[in-house]
């Protein structure tokens, strides 16, 4: 055959393949999320989430310093209360559970880069991310309390600060009242592009934030429309968020490079719960291999545009970056 374009041969061993690579990543771009609750010598697993727990203020350093020595270089803190109200006043109490724990870790393990999840479903005791109006989340009211919130994360050491929530105008809000308070080099990265999804589930397990009614997607976007996750973007860039994110990851990667197109800040992608929880159960009954496919979830978000991923596979995915069976 006469061929002048022969594809394989930039495929013939590894050596050409890693120097042709379009895609890499890097230990620098993962961020871990870990579970922090009240009470001592608790390192307890999820049962939805094998292999991951939540953890005390005494114990959550030894988590904090595997993490480090694997190559992961930041947290997001998710906090789980003792003691739940209507309006969630653990969220930006000053002796909160993030609170405290962003205390401990700066001092224990202060070489790591904390980000904070900022909502109020794991406070609330109806489970929902804000204040209640009947049964409806009432935004205005709710979006001061965020903003309170996040204040009171910066305040306790918090080095960037992620509204979870999907209230509309919160990021300005936010963005306003940190500068306000002279935390003007506090970055902000927004869930942004935030489906309402079933892969959630087995977070609300971890965190205790399942709604005790109805359910979130009269906040939540639906997961059929695409449009309005640019416009919900476009919007959270214009108030001030200075990274954007779409979750879930692995079903949602069209948005993810839709998004990379539009936006001039840096874009995340969260690969939730119940992705985590899928791989580690088939891996678990030998259906598939975990690293290969822990790897090609990895790689995909990167290739669709992620800066930044967010997952609980983090500490293997930096140890396989160090192997060299991904990078």
């Amino acid at each position: 055959m006469e061929l002048l374009q022969r594809p394989r041969r930039l495929r013939g061993n590894s050596a050409i393949r890693a120097m042709v690579r379009e895609t890499r990543i890097s230990p620098a771009s993962l961020m871990y999320p870990l579970f922090v609750k009240e009470g001592e010598n608790i390192r307890e697993e999820i049962p939805s989430m094998p292999g991951q727990y939540r953890f005390s203020l005494d114990r959550l350093p030894e988590k904090l310093y595997e993490l480090r020595d694997a190559g992961v270089g930041s947290v997001m803190l998710f906090g789980i209360p003792e003691h739940k109200d209507e309006v969630g006043s653990g969220a930006y109490a000053c002796d909160g559970i993030v609170q405290k724990a962003l205390q401990k870790a700066k001092k224990e393990v202060p070489d790591l880069y904390y980000v904070t999840d900022v909502c109020m479903c794991e406070y609330t005791s109806h489970g929902h991310c804000g204040v209640l109006h009947g049964h409806d989340v009432d935004n205005d009211p709710t979006v001061e309390l965020l903003a309170q919130t996040a204040l009171s994360h910066v305040q306790a050491g918090s080095d960037m600060v992620a509204p979870s929530d999907m209230m509309d105008g919160r990021v300005l809000a936010i963005r306003n009242k940190l500068d306000q308070n002279g935390f003007t080099n506090i970055p902000i990265m927004s869930y942004a592009v935030k489906y309402a999804s079933a892969f959630y589930g087995p977070f609300r397990e971890a965190a205790g934030s399942a709604p005790s009614f109805g359910d979130r997607k009269s906040y939540q976007m639906d997961f059929h429309n695409s449009r309005e996750g640019l416009k919900e973007a476009l919007m959270d860039v214009a108030e001030g968020a200075d990274i954007v994110m779409v979750k879930p990851a692995m079903s949602f990667l069209d948005m993810v490079a839709k998004v990379r197109d539009i936006v001039q800040v840096p874009v995340a992608a969260y690969s939730v719960s119940g992705e985590y929880a899928m791989v580690k159960a088939a891996a678990r009954n030998g259906w598939v291999d975990e690293d290969r496919i822990v790897g090609e979830m990895a790689v995909s978000c990167f290739r669709a545009g992620a800066q930044i991923y967010i997952t609980y596979y983090a500490e293997l995915i930096a140890r396989l970056i160090a192997e060299g069976k991904i990078g």
